[in-house]
Formats: C-alpha cells, structure tokens, sequence
C-alpha cells in the first residue's frame, strides 16, 4: 500500500525546508538582478560624462542615445531622456565606483533617484542609503524620512545615557532618541492637554511607531503600575527589540521642568523592579516636552542614576495622503530588516522602471 507522504511529517518539513531554501534563492536572485542595474546605470552615466566632459559632446546626445538605446532595446523602459540623465547625475555625484557597489547597490534605482533629488551631501545619501537597507524603507517612507530631516534628529537628545548605561546599550540607546519629534500626522491646537496628546497618539499608532524607528512595540497606555498599595499610570509604555528593554514615554505640552526627572526616575525604578526580566536590559525613560532649556535638561539629569533623555515634539498638519497609503503595519515596523528586498518590485529587478516624465 502506498504510503500518503502529503499527511506525513517527515514530507511536510521537506516542503518547509523546500519553500525556504527557494525564497531564498529568490532573494539572492533579487539582489544581485539589482546590483547589476544600478552598476549598470552607473557604468552609463559615466561613459556619458566622460565624452561630455573630454570630448565636448553636447546635451543633445543624451536625447539621440535614448532613442537609439530604446530602438535596440524595446522591452526595457530604462532609457528616457530623462532617466539617461539621473544616470549621468548619479555618476556625477559618486565618481568611485567603490561607493556604488557598496551601498547604493543594495537599494533600488528608484531609491538613488530620490537621494539624488532630495539630498547634496554624500554623507548624508549614504546614511539614508544604509539605513533603507537595515529597515526596509519603501521610496516613499524614504522621501518622508528626508522630509523630516530625520539625519538631523537622530541622536539630538538631552540624555544621561554615556553615565548611565553600559557601552556599547548606551550609544545605542542614544541614537534611538530623536530631537525634536515631528507629530506631523497630528492636528492639536494649542490648547491641547498632555491627555489630548496621548490619545492622539495612541489613535494613530502606526504613524508614531514610524516616527519613533524601527524596533518599537507597544505595550500600552495609562499602563498602571502599583506601588505600595498605590496606583500610578505611564503615559506610553513601549518595548524596544533591539536594546531589548522597556521604554518609558512621558509627554507634556509645557517646557521642561527639574521635577519631570524625579517622576521619571521613579517610573523608570518601578518597571524595573515590576516588570523588568531578568534577561533584559535596564529601563530607558523618555521625557517628551513641547520645548526645553538645554542646561537645565542637563542639570536635571546630572545626578540621576537612571537612564533618561529629554526630548521635544512638534505638531503640524496631516501626513499626505499617498504617504499615508504606504505607512508600514505595527508587525512590519517592528522587524529588523536586513536587506531591502521586501520593497525591490518586480520593475526595478527586470530593468524596466522608469523615472515619470
């Protein structure tokens, strides 16, 4: 009689094990298809540059070379103008192809476009480029974190981290911390209450794990604690995955004040005995006021022995529309991407997207 592999479990871990190994392949596939165009349309820009710039060839060219490269090439949607043109930029603006293949060969073509348009300095493409590729930004989550000058912002905090935490949890946990944050998805006026805030928070979720980074998980709000016999309510309580320990988030609208610290560090001391693993890191507390005197911040925090930062929040109009389509879900924010492959769309890995007229 024979024997039904399909209702077996050594078959099902075969599949498993088959689908996986397949995936994988797929990836790699993905990857290095990209790879090749992007150093493909580097290698043009380049040679466009080159005869532009030794042998005084003039714009023309580029209009006779799309035609003819479209006659030779039909099924390819690569050479407009237009496009043969951000390649000669893109060779322009990184003459070593050393800086090619490294990371701007990891993100798609439709990515290098943007950091060409949006961005001047090389250092500052490169840190955007890399960190599409640790989180998986899509075109879109990558123009918004431009936008926001998130380069800026990143590390700005008031913080006691360095004393406070062990090397290297404390630049971590420093570059985690941004300032100011920009709420660009609320709309309070200036009445609004630390309460009115929170809620607003909390209702669009998805857009302030988005502004808070990758590796946020939100526990709750007003989340109680009990302390001796008391209660106590954290405004935000998150968990960080990567740090691997709980984030606490008090919000004000009002200028920081010295006593903000002692209620942190109390919040701060109390989820560490309460909720706090053996396994994880210690509690990092995050006072997020409407503005704040930096000396004061420091002075402030000079002597506590908890690890806190003091940051500031802005308000101002609503998330377009087309941005707000494209918003990653709360399981997708929360995964440490290792590559962009889950944004590399079917166009970019044939060769055939090109940049709209």
């Amino acid at each position: 009689m024979t024997k039904d592999l399909s209702t077996t479990g050594d078959y099902n871990a075969l599949l498993r094990d088959l689908k996986e190994r397949i995936r994988t392949a797929q990836v790699r596939a993905a990857l290095a298809v990209n790879r090749e165009l992007v150093l493909l349309y580097w290698q043009i820009g380049r040679e466009i540059l080159t005869r532009q710039q030794q042998q005084g060839w003039g714009a023309k060219v580029i209009d006779r070379l799309a035609k003819d490269l479209q006659k030779e090439f039909p099924e390819m949607k690569g050479f407009s103008p237009r496009n043969l043109k951000y390649m000669r930029s893109f060779a322009e603006a990184y003459p070593e192809d050393a800086i090619v293949q490294g990371v701007l060969a990891q993100i798609t073509w439709y990515h290098n476009v943007a950091l060409l348009e949006k961005l001047k300095p090389v250092n500052e493409r490169l840190w955007y480029a890399q960190k599409s590729v640790e989180h998986g930004w899509s075109r879109n989550i990558l123009v918004y974190q431009i936008e926001s000058q998130l380069y800026q912002r990143q590390g700005g905090a008031t913080t006691n981290f360095e004393r406070a935490l062990p090397a290297p949890q404390s630049d971590l946990a420093q570059q985690l911390i941004k300032d100011p944050y920009h709420f660009d998805f609320l709309s309070l006026g200036a009445e609004a209450q630390e309460r009115d805030l929170e809620s607003a928070l909390v209702s669009h979720i998805r857009e302030f794990l988005l502004e808070l980074g990758v590796g946020f998980a939100f526990v709750g709000s007003q989340y109680r604690l009990i302390v001796g016999g008391e209660d106590f309510y954290i405004d935000l309580l998150f968990y960080h995955l990567r740090l691997r320990c709980y984030v606490v988030i008090d919000l004000k609208m009002t200028e920081f004040k010295p006593e903000f610290s002692g209620k942190m560090n109390f919040y701060v001391s109390a989820v560490d005995d309460l909720l706090r693993h053996s396994d994880d890191q210690p509690t990092i507390g995050i006072i997020l006021c409407k503005s704040k005197n930096k000396a004061v911040a420091e002075y402030a925090l000079r002597d506590v022995n908890k690890p806190i930062g003091v940051s500031t929040h802005q308000l101002a109009g609503a998330l377009p529309k087309p941005l707000q389509e494209s918003l990653p879900t709360i399981e997708q924010l929360e995964m440490e991407l290792n590559t962009v492959v889950a944004t590399v769309k079917s166009r970019d890995i044939e060769g055939t997207e090109e940049v709209t007229e």
